[in-house]
This record gives C-alpha cells, sequence and structure tokens, in this order.
C-alpha cells in the first residue's frame, strides 16, 4: 500500500532572478544616455553681470565659449590677480583666440561653421579693455556672431 506523505513547509519559493541582468543594463544605458559630461573646468572666477532681456540660446552645440576673469585662488600665485583669458582648459592670450576660432570651426560640420555663435562669459569687475581687445581678435577671425552672457536679474522686493 502506498503511503501519503504530507508535504513539509519548505519556506518561500526562491525569486526568478533571469531578468534582472536586462534591467541592470537597461538602467545602466539609460544614465550613459541621459548624463551630460562637464566639459570645461573653469580656471578662472566668473561672476557674470546681471541683466532683464535675457535669451536662451537653442543650440549649444553652435556655441563656443571664452572666459574672462580672476584666475581661482590655486592659480593666483602662478598667473596673479589681474583677469585672465581661459579657451578650454588652459590660459591664453588674445593672440591664442584666432587659431582657438579656426580650431573649434575645423571641429563642426559645415553646415554648421557659418552658424557659429562665440559666447563671452566675462566677469562683471573685468576691465572693458580686455573685452575691446577680444572682440577686434574675433573679427579678425571672421567670428562675428557674438553673444554676452549674464545672469538673470533678480528684482528687489
Amino acid at each position: 500500500m502506498a503511503k501519503f506523505r504530507k508535504k513539509k513547509s519548505g519556506g518561500q519559493q526562491a525569486i526568478n532572478t533571469a531578468s534582472l541582468p536586462d534591467i541592470v543594463f537597461m538602467l545602466l544605458f539609460f544614465f550613459m544616455v541621459s548624463t551630460t559630461m562637464k566639459e570645461v573646468d573653469l580656471n578662472v572666477i566668473v561672476k557674470p553681470a546681471q541683466a532683464t532681456e535675457l535669451v536662451k540660446l537653442e543650440k549649444k552645440e553652435l556655441v563656443t565659449f571664452i572666459y574672462v576673469g580672476v584666475p581661482a585662488k590655486k592659480y593666483q600665485s602662478l598667473y596673479g590677480s589681474e583677469p585672465r583669458i581661459q579657451l578650454n582648459d588652459q590660459f591664453s592670450t588674445v593672440a591664442d583666440i584666432q587659431s582657438y576660432i579656426a580650431q573649434s570651426r575645423d571641429n563642426m560640420s559645415e553646415a554648421n561653421q557659418s552658424k557659429m555663435i562665440v559666447s563671452i562669459k566675462a566677469d562683471k569687475e573685468c576691465p572693458m579693455g580686455i573685452i575691446t581687445d577680444i572682440k577686434q581678435a574675433l573679427r579678425k577671425a571672421a567670428a562675428l556672431k557674438l553673444n554676452y552672457s549674464a545672469a538673470e536679474m533678480v528684482a528687489d522686493r
């Protein structure tokens, strides 16, 4: 005669982890696509001027930045406390601007080269003489579309 045994309570069933690698790779792919990397480390201190009528630039890939300001504290012993020009991640002079603009144009597609915009991010305490020198160098480099970056003015209450 056959014996019938009662099932012993063995606890909970194991969770199926077969789809776990798929989920991990989907999350990894999502964060890789949606994350933007910081392009430039600022070596100068830039406190932008404030303005009321601001327009946001539409296509960031067309914009080339020139930073002007006092060197950060870790660079002041080497470069002093006078306003300096930063192109990409290094300090530069006005004479370097033409080659910087030419290099930026070469990195763009041919269709976008004529649409290139140069944005000057200057400290509000920066002397206008440096900005004038930069504008003259940009004229020589045929970069005539110019933008000044500013912060939105906060209304006093």
